[in-house]
């Protein structure tokens, strides 16, 4: 395998010694916040629970960015990068369409029981009875029906790799089924993107054969939930990718693969209001309340994460414009020599950057795509086999 120019051996792979800055969010509020010796004041102080809040009301019909890797965990998007997005945006829309409709006619009995119908349960039921070898062939055929009606996204390369990875497809196992009817739709909204968020760690973690053992500390990451939960579903996220280049592991920052660019996202949080203060050196200085902090400059990670995603994609001829954000949605960043080539999102400007993001319309790419197949073959994978296909075969 190829790998990018000035990525060797074992050491840092842009050729310095940059590290990623730990983040550690908290929920604790100060009542004013200082840069250069001179206040901010806020009418109000909030927290970053109070952003997701609000930011809820603005989460669509349940629209969610795809989680294409996570960590060094095994996807089923690394298997056909083409297949799964779109699948995913459709079937999702059919279920949300369904449980809409049971909400709105009040369907209390949808709400107990599921989608799922007492024969189909039965029938899923018959269907664990039979030899594995059996329900392979079924899925192989069905499978097959539901690339057709993906046809527009894959191209005559892709079609031979599609009837392999069709048995995974062919079930998208996903019951949005509630133990009560919620009294409102926006709280019918936020129980659907639950829903949806465990099922998105299910694919970013096992595929038909194989499976990852998931650290249960990312079911509650707030950061995690945030990339998920409030963007588009053409939204593609690689949440703190390992990526093996010249067989040493490296851990960048949030990747973010829209259709029409790349962000790389560091998150810079601790408590409320506090104000960070940038600089050409190592360390930043965090003030707020108490004493004030030296952190490790986001910059460096940040810097690091964008210079692997540009030279893997100069070596496959992707051209999408890649962009280097700094995150910090409750607090201040003062950095005024900061780089063109980095946007600082804060307190004062996320609002409109965040607005910007999610209203973006766009459809799947072929680029995109393109772009999301060529990181996923530089990154890690740690799983073991299914035990079911350790045993021996039935036929």
């Amino acid at each position: 395998m190829q790998y990018p120019v000035g990525i060797e051996g074992t050491g840092d792979p842009t050729g310095g010694n940059a590290e990623e800055a730990p983040v550690t969010p908290h929920g604790k509020q100060v009542p004013a916040a200082e840069i250069n010796g001179r206040y901010l004041k806020a009418k109000t102080t909030i927290n970053v629970k109070t952003v997701l809040n609000t930011e809820k009301n603005k989460a669509g019909h349940g629209e969610m960015g795809q989680l294409i890797k996570l960590q060094d965990y095994v996807s089923r998007y690394e298997q056909n990068i083409y297949l799964y997005p779109s699948r995913y945006v459709r079937l999702k829309k059919q279920q949300w369409g369904k449980l809409e409709i049971a909400w709105e006619n009040n369907d209390d009995s949808f709400f107990e029981s599921g989608f799922q119908t007492q024969a189909e349960t039965l029938d899923w039921l018959e269907d664990e009875k039979q030899p594995l070898m059996q329900k392979l062939k079924g899925f192989l055929k069905l499978g097959k029906k539901e690339i057709e009606d993906e046809a527009p996204f894959f191209t005559s390369e892709q079609e031979n790799s599609e009837d392999e990875e069709s048995s995974e497809g062919a079930s998208f196992d996903f019951e949005t089924s509630f133990t009560y009817r919620p009294d409102t739709k926006e709280d019918l909204k936020q129980q659907f993107l639950d829903k949806l968020f465990h099922f998105q760690m299910k694919w970013a973690s096992s595929t038909l054969t194989e499976k990852s053992f998931v650290d249960r500390s990312f079911y509650y990451d707030e950061q995690l939930k945030y990339f998920l939960q409030r963007f588009p579903d053409t939204y593609l996220i690689l949440y703190s990718p390992i990526f093996l280049l010249k067989k040493a592991p490296v851990e960048v920052d949030t990747i973010i693969i829209s259709p029409t660019g790349i962000w790389c996202v560091s998150f810079l949080e601790e408590e409320d209001l506090a104000v960070f203060i940038g600089a050409n050196e190592r360390f930043w200085i965090k003030r707020g309340k108490g004493e004030e902090k030296k952190i490790l400059n986001p910059l460096l990670a940040l810097n690091r994460t964008e210079k692997i995603v540009r030279q893997i994609f100069q070596m496959n001829d992707i051209d999408l414009p890649i962009h280097k954000v700094v995150l910090c949605r409750n607090g201040y960043i003062d950095y005024p020599s900061v780089p063109f080539d980095v946007d600082l999102i804060e307190r004062r400007n996320y609002e409109e950057w965040f607005n910007q993001m999610r209203n973006l319309r766009s459809p799947l790419k072929h680029t995109q795509l393109k772009g999301a197949q060529a990181l996923l073959q530089f990154c890690q994978t740690t799983s073991i086999r299914r035990l079911e296909w350790e045993l021996p075969h039935e036929e």
